[in-house]
């Protein structure tokens, strides 16, 4: 990469900065840098936010100049971290027995899996719950098997099945065991055109990350759907990034990503991601991929990306900025599939439309042609 296109990382703090140089290259570049004079509150606040702390105290324990607070609060959240993960690891194992009892194809995606795959260390990622994968015909037999192992549903109200068009997972809590699963019928890819579950469980791959071998997805469909579900989130957690770069890292077949980046029309987030990857944690770009750290576009993305980056915010504050509308619309996510999502979405009938006007069930279907008008009359009400 060329000097002139490199990041202006100028507005990162000396905090984050020193939390990427720890994050890139181990310990060698720390060594070096004068530790005095930064502020320790925000450091650990970065780590937290970026989720980031198991892996950084792995990188910090034997390093001089890190005062014993910091170290002690890194270690004490590191631990609470590798027994969460064993209990999502143990969850894994029975949710993935009863599946396949009952013969209930199963696609791990994130959590420990990853964190086995990625790290070779389930304890050195942290994860707040399990994100699985089924096809969507499952939907209501896996439903019935999660509530015979304990787990409650998280209700909102629907009707017609509503759910199908505006959310794209169910939530599932285990109140004694306190774990939480999502559930998804479908992937999100740059496109919008998604893979079949068929077609991604014809890819799987197997891990051992429990006392039964269960599946995730294959290395081409994991990378764009990393790389998809991280643009989709500003990457405003570092976290995510590491995920890719420990991907690149413990070698990817290029060849064969780079297909699943033409077909899926994912260059200008694969060139954004490259970019971070290179100037943030030094990540090594094969020089196949060199064309897309040139893409402009990517490194206009890039450099807005760096604006979430420094912010110490939840996923809700983000999305109400302006700049990042802004970004994701730039980056192309808001593709005509979108688009037509979004449309289907304000003429397909909502909860709220019954809770306008209520109608007997078998009468259901007029909320098509009524929709317009209860909108409207909402919005009324609202301004009045």
């Amino acid at each position: 990469m060329n000097h002139d296109d490199r990041l202006d990382l100028s507005s990162m703090s000396s905090e984050l900065t020193f939390l990427l140089d720890i994050l890139s290259d181990g310990n060698l570049k720390t060594k070096k840098r004068d530790l005095t004079g930064l502020d320790w509150d925000l450091f650990l606040k970065l780590a937290m936010h970026h989720r980031v702390y198991p892996l950084l105290y792995a990188k910090v324990k034997n390093l001089d100049g890190i005062p014993l607070e910091v170290l002690q609060t890194l270690k004490n959240k590191t631990k609470e971290n590798t027994l969460q993960m064993l209990k999502l690891s143990a969850e894994i194992g029975q949710i993935g027995k009863v599946f396949e009892n009952n013969q209930i194809p199963l696609l791990f995606i994130k959590g420990p899996v990853l964190a086995a795959e990625l790290y070779g260390d389930i304890s050195l990622r942290t994860s707040k719950d399990l994100d699985l994968l089924i096809s969507s015909a499952d939907m209501e037999k896996a439903e019935k098997l999660l509530q015979k192992l304990g787990y409650v549903k998280e209700t909102f109200p629907s009707i017609l099945n509503e759910w199908k068009w505006r959310r794209q997972h169910i939530v599932f809590i285990h109140p004694q065991k306190h774990v939480i699963v999502e559930v998804h019928w479908k992937l999100e890819f740059p496109s919008g055109q998604v893979p079949s579950f068929q077609q991604l469980w014809e890819r799987k791959r197997v891990s051992l990350v429990s006392n039964i071998p269960v599946y995730y997805l294959g290395e081409a469909d994991l990378f764009i759907y990393l790389i998809t579900h991280g643009t989709r989130h500003g990457w405003f957690r570092l976290r995510w990034l590491l995920d890719v770069h420990q991907m690149i890292k413990r070698g990817l077949n290029i060849e064969e990503v780079s297909k699943y980046l033409k077909k899926y029309r994912g260059f200008r987030i694969g060139g954004l991601t490259l970019i971070l990857l290179s100037e943030l944690l030094s990540t090594s770009i094969k020089d196949s991929w060199n064309f897309l750290l040139k893409r402009r576009d990517s490194h206009i993305l890039a450099q807005l990306v760096i604006h979430f980056i420094n912010r110490i915010g939840s996923l809700e504050e983000i999305y109400s900025m302006d700049e990042f509308y802004k970004f994701i619309k730039f980056s192309k996510l808001l593709n005509g599939s979108r688009i037509l999502k979004k449309a289907i979405n304000c003429i397909y009938p909502s909860y709220k439309d019954a809770q306008t006007l209520r109608l007997p069930k078998s009468l259901y279907s007029l909320y098509f042609p009524l929709r317009p008008i209860l909108v409207l009359t909402r919005k009324v009400r609202r301004d009045s």
